[in-house]
């Protein structure tokens, strides 16, 4: 594991040759390997994008850290946050209300 200084005083570290931006968020990928591994959740994704789009025109693209299905079969979205800017939380609702998803934040 290799730890490097970041903005939000958060530490890039590094996991099987993935950069992460914080160990939180590292440490939940890990997590989530092993759920994997069990069978609790499946199609494990990193960096799913998202695009917003009005009239056919793509406005902006946000990207959650974590997708995964759960035993039921439903989609979860993961964030690993440590400081919510304004952006992030204007970003969250509208993806929220497009898709018609929940982020969880964690």
């Amino acid at each position: 594991m290799v730890v490097m200084q970041a903005k939000y005083y958060n530490k890039i570290t590094i996991v099987d040759e993935i950069r992460f931006h914080s160990k939180k968020e590292a440490k939940r990928y890990s997590e989530l390997l092993l759920l994997q591994k069990a069978g609790e959740i499946s199609f494990l994704e990193l960096q799913y994008p998202f695009d917003f789009a009005i009239d056919g025109k793509r406005i902006f693209t946000y990207v959650c850290d974590f997708t995964y299905r759960n035993k039921q079969g439903e989609m979860v979205v993961e964030d690993v946050k440590g400081f919510r800017t304004p952006v992030y939380r204007l970003k969250k609702k509208l993806i929220e209300a497009y898709y018609k998803i929940k982020i969880w934040e964690l």
